[in-house]
């Protein structure tokens, strides 16, 4: 099996995001550059799949409210959710970081270290 060298870039030149980790293999087989939007993508769609979660808040005035923060081969998400009147809050949230951190390992192949949620709403 090829060793995997992985590194916090910037991205390449021919991309309009701004980081991200580049994955490369011994085998030059080329490089594999993941952005960070990726992954906060994936951690949006797999939180609003949960039941009990009523939106992911994801942009306010051009800001990103869901942050993945990749160091190395491991990475923070933190995010900001609205749940449903009569879910329990707390067992979300935690059904939420099952489901981000799962998503987020399988598709990237990244550690998730920490999923942080602030509730921001309770809505009807």
């Amino acid at each position: 099996m090829a060793a995997v060298k992985e590194k916090k870039v910037k991205a390449p030149k021919n991309t309009t995001e701004k980081s991200g980790i580049s994955i490369g293999t011994s085998e030059n087989n080329g490089h594999v550059f993941i952005a960070d939007a990726v992954v906060e993508e994936i951690a949006a769609l797999a939180a609003s799949e949960v039941e009990g979660v009523e939106g992911i808040s994801e942009k306010v005035k051009g800001r990103s409210l869901i942050k993945a923060d990749i160091a190395g081969t491991n990475v923070k998400i933190s995010m900001i959710i609205s749940t449903r009147f009569g879910y329990p809050i707390p067992a979300t949230c935690q059904a939420v970081q099952t489901r981000v951190k799962s998503s987020v390992e399988n598709m990237t192949g990244l550690t998730c270290t920490d999923v942080n949620i602030r509730v921001s709403g309770v809505e009807i």
